[in-house]
């Protein structure tokens, strides 16, 4: 089906662009609703997207040791959201939601890609490196990307023009560095891997000062197992988990001063994140979730709300903190339309444009559906959020056991506004609100089965996943 809309798609976008050149600064502002920056260039995009990070695991969520100048001063300049949540509380899943702006159900990356297995993220999505570039963006993804290993499913045939980093999770096999299609170290030697992702980094942003341009840069740390450069090893107080998120925000602090070194701040809009929570059952090898429940791997809180700051200097307000909700899936869309563009008109879009709700203009009522494979597990409306299963963590340990899901005789109501921790079920006083939260399940649920969108996929990660032995879990 994309074969034919996707070209569609693009070739829209693309006399879109050239419309936008004849124009000028005025038909981007109209098309966006909002300048397109202060210099009327399009806005460059900086996606900074940390592995396993949890929602307490830097000075601003509430770390007591953990030391993070680089995201303080990116909170300083611009808006923290403290209500923001990952698409999935696992890595590949996560990972295709934020650059298609799709829930995984969507686009059938329901689990963990293994290397070997022969397996991606389906052609026939478009992600955001395919919708700008038609606008002239150039774009790179540094870093890990757990999309998919083999060859026609690596970044450069998902519309980036330049990769440097390792395909899958540091704990699969000994993994490579790859630049592009070429293999260019084996085995690699992680502990320079932060370092080297922030130097190819800032080299990417030097040769595309002149823009526009898309950096995606996500990290391979703090998956385990964990690894720190000589700089910043025994440094942290927390010890080594300490020393990698330290060495992460060194790395941010790196790429805000090239692009205050270039002139480009302005112009820049930079989002710093996380894929999923913490591990939970890695002691002190994993983070912390702070006050909330859970952790990777699972549909508490902890598995899937996360820090996330966004900085655009004179875009957005400095010093805010922001209350309301918003999901990685809003990467895709906010950028499109910042760019320029119209999304894609053939497949729903479950992100919205987040730039009125950082800016303190809008903040329109949203949904969260909470996945964990094909399971719809909870769902977030207004400040209520509904759990149909759950991850029940004083089961027997180990991650992502089985048995330790559980699906109860009635699902569990909390009030996030008042139990962000989601100690107390409320349930029982307010039927009208699960009866309003389930049929808002049930209508999604029924959605997804009408369209059956990527089924193949979702039913290979069901039927066989995983096909392939993997070191690591």
């Amino acid at each position: 089906m994309r074969s034919i809309n996707r070209r569609s798609f693009l070739g829209q976008i693309g006399r879109t662009a050239a419309g936008a050149m004849a124009a000028g600064p005025l038909f981007e502002t109209a098309c966006s609703g909002r300048s397109a920056g202060s210099n009327g260039k399009k806005p460059n995009f900086v996606i900074l997207f940390a592995d396993d990070m949890g929602y307490g695991d830097w000075n601003r969520g509430g770390n007591p040791t953990i030391q993070t100048p680089s995201l303080n001063r990116m909170a300083d300049e611009g808006v923290q959201m403290t209500q923001f949540y990952c698409a999935n509380p696992v890595c590949s899943p996560s990972r295709a939601a934020l650059l298609t702006g799709r829930n995984a159900i969507r686009t059938g990356v329901i689990q963990v890609f293994f290397p070997g297995n022969g397996q991606g993220m389906s052609l026939d999505e478009i992600t955001l490196a395919e919708a700008l570039k038609p606008l002239g963006y150039r774009s790179a993804c540094i870093g890990k990307w757990h999309l998919g290993s083999t060859y026609e499913y690596r970044p450069l045939r998902q519309g980036f023009d330049y990769y440097y980093g390792i395909l899958y999770s540091n704990d699969m096999y000994n993994p490579d560095i790859w630049r592009n299609d070429e293999r260019i170290e084996h085995p690699t030697d992680q502990t320079t891997l932060t370092r080297r992702y922030t130097e190819e980094a800032v080299s990417f942003i030097e040769r595309s000062k002149d823009g526009p341009f898309l950096l995606y840069l996500p990290y391979t740390m703090p998956h385990v197992p964990l690894f720190a450069s000589e700089k910043f090893l025994n440094r942290s107080r927390r010890g080594l988990y300490g020393d990698v998120i330290e060495e992460i925000d060194w790395s941010v602090g790196q790429i805000l001063h090239t692009l205050d070194r270039l002139g480009l701040n302005e112009n820049t809009l930079v989002m710093f994140t996380s894929d999923n929570g913490p591990w939970w059952h890695k002691n002190l090898k994993g983070g912390t979730a702070g006050l909330l429940r859970g952790a990777k791997g699972d549909t508490w809180e902890g598995g899937m709300r996360e820090p996330m700051i966004a900085r655009w200097p004179g875009n957005l307000p400095a010093g805010r903190v922001c209350m309301e909700v918003g999901s990685t899936l809003d990467f895709f869309p906010t950028c499109v339309k910042l760019a320029g563009a119209e999304l894609p008109a053939d497949r729903p879009i479950d992100g919205i444009d987040l730039m009125p709700t950082l800016a303190g203009k809008d903040s329109p009522t949203r949904t969260i559906y909470f996945y964990r494979g094909e399971h719809l597990n909870a769902v977030r409306h207004e400040k209520w959020k509904l759990h149909f299963r759950y991850y029940d963590h004083s089961g027997a340990p180990g991650y992502q056991r089985s048995e330790n899901w559980v699906t109860p005789e009635q699902p569990l109501l909390f009030n996030l506004d008042e139990d962000p921790s989601e100690r107390f079920d409320v349930a029982g006083d307010n039927p009208e609100v699960v009866a309003e939260l389930t049929k808002i399940a049930e209508d999604y649920k029924a959605e997804i089965k009408r369209l059956g969108e990527n089924r193949e996929l979702i039913n290979w990660f069901i039927n066989k996943w995983p096909t392939a032995p993997r070191k690591g879990e």
